[in-house]
């Protein structure tokens, strides 16, 4: 069974390959035009189609077999659906086609309404199709422009958007009031409602006949009449069983007669729609009803002439546009159960943009211009010309002759804008209208630059001079320089020529008021430009040294204050500052100045005045002179002699007082700390010291405890320092054996012996161990190592209780050439026998 294949590509998918060369810079798109496979990638790239269909194909609940079965059964390839199920190789790119379509939609995966929903937001491409550009179903213009490799806006065909969009507000409500005009027919169910002196209410629906039947009054036919002629009738029948019902205000009896239930009526929509085929809609449902319960017109439909006929007559067209473009919606007629509603393939076709309010491509109705065009457009934006619209236009096929071109460029000029839309030029399909824009190069102005008071632009006038251009500028700062005002002139030949003028005064009079040209820039200038940065530096003991901007009457109080104010540890004697020197005679490159402070330089003070801060040397309450500072002098605020915040240590363990203690003096020892921590517990392990240093970094230190608390003078009884922390522990009689060991664990503790004892305890080296390189961590922190002797023993270190003992592992680039030791060896074993030979001669 063969499956035809209907190859079409929606016009998301040109718009897509138009953003992806929009990215690229112009010059490159002019220069070269995108090749049939770089297009088929940007068509190819959208992964969203794909996704969609893996989702559904798996939220289905049909396994892999299932789904091959069937495709099988309806004649498909049975692995068409295997990049969409489960297992299957995301990596991979997937461009799904019609056939896999056909097949979803057959398997009932989903519907017809789906699937055209997801492929009109991603867009696929057919990639059976045999075109160079895989562009069949393209519009006329936009495959053109592909070929051409002209990057074109991301214009859209006028009023498709409207059917796109999912809503069900084109869909009449099939209960509710309708207008006298509605025509009734059967299916229909009306409600009628007597008060007065009658009080009763019939619902009464309209059989196939077309009758419907009213309690005591009988049966009406009421098929093909409208409300309005049903109203008419009932004044008749109802006034000969109740004599009160009758026009006027003499009645007694009032009815009301109203539609309940609207009928539904079958209808067929065909040409060219998404959806083409039979619907039912309600009996007020209109044209455009059926056309959007058909998804709407596909891109190749005409939406001038669309026609709904009624057996073999025409009964009415359609123009979308009048209603798109005015709301008018007269020729919208009413459908009947058997209309068609026939949507034909479009006509000429013309694209329009540039500077209007809504650039897209429109459909042509005969004897329609260039006027119509730009009016359905919505007319010129504010930023049109408005004097000139270019045409491209294709010959038509009588038109051309060998070797002739082929293409034409028409320009309609302000002679023959005689409205504000345009001449009624007559178009052809195919036609490439653009609105050109004003130019963007403004006119009618100077520029008035720097030391004013609103910098930018002004509008220039004929006779404008330069005092009123620096006028409407805010007129000139009070630190501008008077002497020189820079006009920048542009001349003819797009060359540029300075001219010049000069301020009297601060109050904008100009010596030389120059004659203003358009488009002039000027430039005031201001004294403060060109003054050099003047500062201060102020380092020491302040909270925020650096540079400070220099003020004149500057102080230096005023500078302690800009930095925060000093620090604890600051000394209140005097201060010194490093001055630029008169004379730099002899390499003096600065001159110092020692200057008296007082504790009024303190300002962290509360309310009695008393000083908040840390005990410090004293200074004077008062009476320091008022120091006045110069440009770039450097002040140091000095600290006081071996000033500083408490040290603090930590000891912990099997002391009697565990805590953190500080130091009492800068000669603190680590036998001073314990003994103010109230000595060692009867259960502390002075051995297994361990000691941290936190200063530079430095970590555990190794101490020998055991011999400082024998003597003091020994030298691991260390001077502490702040940060310091001790932690003595309780015994330990184990040794930890660890690393290139055939078992790892802890052995308990054999006086007097070495590492190999504790070695091979642990089961003995193991084939990748170093032997060499094996060391031991004592309790107290010290590493003892293996040491290798010529000749002699090999010495052993001898683990103490709470030993570690590490086997490091051998280094797999370190491997020793036995053969050349050999052959060295050898070699000056030879040299000796030699030697030996030659000195017995």
């Amino acid at each position: 069974m063969s499956v035809p294949v209907v190859p079409r590509v929606t016009r998301y998918l040109w718009v897509l390959l138009v953003a992806g060369f929009a990215a690229l810079p112009v010059s490159t798109l002019s220069a070269q035009q995108p090749t049939a496979e770089q297009a088929r990638q940007v068509l190819r790239s959208r992964p969203d189609l794909v996704t969609q269909l893996r989702q559904r194909i798996g939220a289905s609940g049909l396994t892999p077999d299932q789904v091959r079965a069937r495709l099988r059964a309806a004649g498909y390839p049975e692995n068409l659906l295997d990049d969409y199920l489960s297992g299957a190789d995301t990596t991979r790119v997937v461009t799904p086609n019609t056939n896999v379509l056909d097949a979803v939609r057959l398997l009932g995966i989903a519907s017809s309404e789906e699937l055209d929903s997801l492929t009109a937001v991603s867009g696929f491409i057919d990639t059976t199709a045999t075109d160079t550009l895989d562009m069949v179903g393209l519009d006329s213009l936009a495959r053109d422009s592909l070929r051409r490799g002209l990057v074109r806006p991301q214009l859209k065909q006028f009023g498709l958007d409207a059917f796109r969009s999912r809503t069900t507000q084109f869909e009449p409500a099939l209960a509710g009031p309708v207008d006298a005009n509605y025509q009734l027919g059967p299916g229909d169910v009306l409600v009628l409602v007597l008060t007065g002196a009658v009080e009763l209410a019939h619902t009464l629906e309209v059989n196939r006949e077309g009758w419907i039947f009213i309690p005591q009054v009988g049966q009406l036919y009421v098929a093909n009449l409208t409300l309005a002629q049903l109203e008419d009738l009932l004044y008749s029948r109802l006034g000969r069983v109740y004599s009160g019902v009758r026009r006027g205000p003499d009645a007694s009896t009032t009815f009301k007669v109203t539609v309940a239930r609207l009928r539904k009526n079958q209808v067929y929509v065909v040409g060219e729609v998404l959806r083409p085929g039979s619907y039912q809609v309600s009996g007020a449902g209109t044209a455009l009803t059926a056309l959007y319960a058909a998804g709407g017109p596909t891109d190749q439909a005409g939406m001038r002439r669309i026609y709904i006929r009624r057996g073999p007559a025409i009964v009415d067209s359609l123009d979308l546009y009048d209603y798109f473009l005015r709301g008018d919606a007269r020729s919208d007629v009413r459908l009947q159960t058997g209309d068609v509603v026939f949507v034909p393939v479009h006509g000429p076709r013309v694209e329009v943009t540039g500077q209007v309010v809504r650039p897209a491509i429109y459909e042509m109705a005969p004897g329609e211009t260039l006027r119509d065009l730009i009016q359905a457009a919505g007319g010129f934006e504010a930023t049109a010309q408005g004097r000139r619209v270019q045409i491209h236009r294709i010959l038509p096929a009588d038109r051309r002759s060998p070797g002739a071109p082929e293409r034409v460029v028409i320009d309609i000029g302000a002679d023959q804008f005689v409205t504000a839309t345009g001449p009624a030029f007559p178009l052809v399909g195919g036609d490439s209208v653009e609105v050109f824009g004003v130019s963007k190069r403004a006119r009618g102005f100077v520029t008035v630059r720097g030391d004013v008071w609103m910098s930018g632009t002004v509008g220039f006038s004929p006779g404008m001079r330069l005092s009123d251009a620096v006028r409407l500028a805010g007129g000139p700062k009070p630190d501008v320089y008077l002497g020189q005002i820079l006009v920048t002139r542009l001349r003819s030949d797009s060359t540029r020529i300075q001219l010049r003028s000069a301020f009297r005064d601060t109050t904008g009079a100009i010596s030389e008021d120059l004659a203003l040209e358009d488009e002039d820039e000027i430039l005031v200038f201001s004294r403060t430009d060109f003054r050099p940065i003047r500062f201060v530096v102020i380092t020491g003991a302040v909270r925020r040294p650096g540079r400070l901007p220099f003020r004149d009457g500057m102080t230096l109080r005023d500078a302690v204050l800009m930095a925060s104010g000093v620090t604890e540890d600051a000394s209140l004697k005097e201060a010194e500052v490093a001055r630029l020197p008169d004379d730099r005679g002899g390499g003096v490159v600065a001159t110092t100045i020692r200057v008296p402070l007082d504790s009024t330089f303190l300002f962290e003070r509360d309310r009695d005045s008393a000083y908040l801060g840390p005990p410090g040397l004293p200074a004077p309450s008062r009476g320091a002179p008022t120091f006045e500072l110069k440009p770039y002098d450097n002040i140091l605020i000095l600290r006081q002699p071996d000033w500083e915040l408490q040290r603090s240590v930590s000891i912990q363990g099997q002391v009697r007082f565990p805590g953190r203690y500080s130091l009492l003096t800068r000669t603190d020892r680590l036998l001073d700390v314990i003994e103010r921590a109230g000595g060692l517990t009867s259960e502390a392990y002075p051995t297994g010291i361990q000691f941290y240093r936190s200063l530079n970094h430095a970590g555990r230190i190794g101490v020998d405890l055991p011999r400082v608390t024998k003597d003091p003078r020994y030298r691991d009884n260390l001077i502490m320092s702040g940060g310091d922390s001790v932690f003595i522990p309780e015994y330990n009689p184990v040794v930890q054996v660890g690393g290139a060991v055939n078992s790892p664990v802890a052995i308990s503790y054999a006086p007097g012996r070495n590492t190999d004892y504790y070695v091979y305890s642990a089961g003995g080296y193991s084939s990748r161990a170093d032997k060499g390189r094996a060391y031991v961590t004592q309790p107290n922190g010290k590493v003892e190592s293996v040491k290798r002797r010529f000749m002699l023993p090999d010495y052993h270190p001898t683990p103490l209780a709470g030993a570690i003992i590490f086997v490091p592992e051998r280094d797999p680039a370190d491997k020793k050439d036995y053969v050349a030791i050999v052959g060295s060896v050898a070699q000056i074993l030879a040299s000796l026998v030699a030697i030996v030979v030659v000195l017995r001669r």
